[in-house]
């Protein structure tokens, strides 16, 4: 709350109870004139505000961590998701990981957090995600894409999704990749007609 916007809450108060109360009306030579300061203060701080920027649309990818950590020889590793991230952030995207439960146990030995993996990754928490325990991430990953009109880098088919999420046959929708002589390699393609008119 502002110190104008307090002020003039208080001034309020103070008008309220020289009305109200008998034995206060001394108040109001005092309370009156503050709430119409208070009020002036007020409606000038919000004149001089800047209105809000626009929203700015954002480039969203969805990348599969689970699928993507064992793109660079079969093992499991965050070097491969880490430099993904980099390589899509570098083309403007803003990439958002989603990771089955077990992925921590598959490069540390150990349960890790979203706030654990973002860390490592380099990415601000709200953009990694692990999923509960027991569920498959494919319906998350989907419905984050779907949600956010973004694409998902992985080399998975979700064919058991397609009924449920039918974008996945969109041509372009999902980005496979992987890591031949010439190192990391994305095949982004254009974007398709749903993500695209997003």
């Amino acid at each position: 709350m502002s110190l104008p916007a307090l002020l003039f809450g208080l001034s309020l108060l103070g008008v309220t109870a020289a009305l109200t109360f008998p034995g206060m009306t001394d108040l109001l030579l005092l309370a009156g004139p503050c709430a119409i300061a208070s009020l002036w203060l007020l409606l000038q701080a919000r004149l001089r505000s800047p209105a809000p920027a626009p929203a700015v649309a954002q480039n969203w990818i969805v990348i599969d961590g689970s699928n993507v950590m064992h793109w660079q020889d079969g093992t499991p590793s965050l070097e491969p998701v880490r430099q993904v991230v980099r390589e899509l952030a570098g083309q403007g995207y803003v990439p958002g990981v989603i990771f089955d439960a077990n992925a921590g146990y598959k490069i540390a030995d150990r349960y890790l957090h979203d706030g654990a993996l973002a860390r490592l990754l380099g990415l601000p928490a709200d953009r990694v995600m692990v999923v509960p325990k027991g569920v498959q991430a494919d319906d998350y990953i989907l419905a984050a894409a779907r949600d956010l009109k973004a694409r998902v880098v992985t080399n998975d088919r979700y064919r058991d999704w397609v009924e449920a999420h039918p974008h996945v046959l969109e041509p372009g929708f999902l980005v496979r990749g992987g890591f031949g002589d010439g190192g990391l390699w994305l095949n982004l393609g254009p974007r398709p007609a749903a993500v695209a008119a997003g």
